[in-house]
Parts: C-alpha cells; structure tokens; sequence
C-alpha cells in the first residue's frame, strides 16, 4: 500500500527529482503542491497544518516547535546564503560602520524572519552592536505571533520599506524577501520588487566588501546560515517512524541525482558562487555538518526573544529521530 505524501517546497532544482517522481520513497508516493511564493506556505503549515511535509523558514520552526504546533522536521537545508550584503543603508544616514545602527530606524519584513535573526545575530557578535537599541519597522506579521519585542514598530500607512528607506524615513533596510525586494504580503500574492538600478545618491550597502566579510565570518566560526528546513506533521511520524529516515535519505538521493546531470551548481548560480566561496557542498544536509550553524540560530533567536530562555541546545533535538548521515 502506498501513502500519498503532500509536500511544498520552493523551487530548488536539488530537489527537483524527488518532485519529478525520478526519485522515489517507499510506500510513499510524493504529491507536490505548488505555493507562491513558497514563503505563503509556511503560515498554512504552521497555522494549519496544511500539508504532509513543507519547506519553513528554520526559525519560524522553532517558534512552532515552541509554541506546540504538531510539526517535526528532518535536517535537510534546502538554502543556505550569507547576510553582510543584506543591509543597505539610506543615502543621507551618515552610517558608516555597524555600530552606527545603534539608535537607528531599521526595516525588515517581519522581526522573526530568518535573514534579520542572522543579520541581528552578526551584528552583535561580530561587531559589538546593542541591537536592542535600534528601531525594527515592519510591514508584515510573524508566521507565529506573540513573540514581538517593545523596539518593534509597524507600518500602517501601506508604503513599502523600500519607499521608506529610499525617502530617508528609515536609516536602513534589509534586502530582498526580508525586506525591501518584495512587494505586497506572501499571502495576498507576492512578487518581486524591481531592483532599482545603483544611483550615488541612493541606498549604499553598510559593507562594501560583502563577499568577503562574509566568508571571513564562516571560515572563522564555521556558521553557515540556513534558511530553510523540511518540516513534517508529528502525525505521520508517529504513525511511521521510519518516514523521517526515509524523507531525509530520498532528499540526499535527489541532491546526488541532481548533481550527476548539473554538477557543480551550474543550474543555481548563487550557490555555485557560495561552493567557491566556502571549497564545499553549497548545501550540506545532515546534523553533524550543521551543528555549528545549528546552535547558533538557537542561541540567536533566544538572545533575541524569540525563544524561551533553556530551549533546547542540542542540534539533534530539533529534529525527529532517524539516520541522517551528511550528505
């Protein structure tokens, strides 16, 4: 008897043959479930447990876990990507290195969204910043509420935080999905921001050499951010506790299948750029390989509020029991 198996991802061509069916699991027989943006599926899981397994956010995971939404997950990180280029800075700021932020407006989606914990995270170990100095603006819910801190302020008047920063009403932004490379909410239908092109008098990025802070950051502590997990309803592991060990060694096996007809990355150029910067897999799976990546985005989101003081700091904890040798 096989199982049908829902399952939303984003659009990874990694995972692409585990969709496409080329890759199988036994007794399951996976049914994906298109969502855009993928990021829109994360409140519909969380909130309502939507789906049988669901891409989330890693720190959204553990807000879930903590809040005691059935969910588990398998240690499969479909995305991985660095943050020193994710802040950029209002034209007439005045900033000029970090500690600049302090007492500032900054803008991201939502305070819980995974780019600002590694972007807080950073900020304060790396270069000394009080983070809880700054104002955070927001324009969009956390996919779990209740956790928001007394330095958070929301946008009410429907302007984009890339309107805002480009008008000087915030000090700086974050980028992209967390910020400012997105318009309207994930779950009303989202897209893209046009990227505006680079002017010398706009928004200018707080560090200039990015790329290379970045990396310099990684080689030092080994922290590589995540930003994404495979979560999978608490049920069907309870009904199965083989489907973790399953779920994980079908993901490795259509990574390694992927790879076989794109190798090195050449289908995904970010993460090609992000395995020359680091000499290694772009997207490692497995707890191992992970733990120190793992144990900082606890400690991270603990630091900043998101999480209860003692929850739990072991790597292997945040996930079901299973196999999961790197891959």
């Amino acid at each position: 008897m096989t199982d049908k198996l829902t399952m939303v991802l984003g659009d990874y061509p990694h995972a692409g043959p585990l969709l496409d069916g080329d890759i199988t699991m036994e007794g399951y027989a996976v049914e994906p479930v298109e969502v855009a943006p993928v990021i829109g599926a994360y409140r519909r899981m969380i909130r309502d447990l939507e789906f049988d397994v669901c891409e989330l956010a890693p720190v959204s995971y553990l807000m879930a876990r903590q809040a005691g939404v059935e969910l588990t997950a398998v240690p499969v990180f479909l995305n991985r990507r660095f943050h020193h280029g994710d802040v950029q800075c209002a034209a007439h700021s005045g900033i000029r290195v970090p500690k600049d932020l302090e007492g500032r407006r900054i803008g991201v989606r939502a305070y819980s969204v995974s780019t600002g914990v590694w972007v807080r995270g950073v900020l304060r170990d790396e270069y000394g910043v009080d983070i809880d100095t700054i104002t955070w603006v927001v324009d969009d819910d956390d996919h779990v509420e209740g956790r928001v801190p007394s330095n958070v302020e929301r946008v009410t008047d429907g302007r984009s935080l890339a309107e805002l920063l480009r008008t000087g009403e915030i000090d700086a932004a974050l980028t992209g999905n967390a910020g400012t490379g997105r318009a309207g909410a994930p779950r009303a239908g989202w897209s893209a921001a046009t990227e505006a092109e680079p002017a010398d008098d706009g928004p200018y990025p707080l560090f200039p050499e990015a790329a290379t802070v970045a990396v310099d950051c990684y080689l030092r502590t080994g922290v590589y951010p995540l930003h994404s997990v495979v979560s999978v309803r608490s049920e069907l592991v309870a009904r199965d506790p083989e489907l973790p060990t399953r779920l994980y060694t079908a993901f490795a096996r259509s990574k390694s299948r992927h790879l076989a007809d794109r190798p090195d990355w050449a289908a995904t150029p970010r993460l090609a750029r992000q395995q020359r910067q680091i000499g290694a897999d772009p997207v490692p799976y497995g707890i191992k390989s992970n733990e120190p990546s793992l144990t900082a985005m606890v400690r991270f989101a603990e630091d900043q509020g998101l999480l209860d003081p003692g929850f739990p700091s072991d790597p292997a904890a945040l996930f079901a029991p299973g196999d999961y040798p790197d891959a």
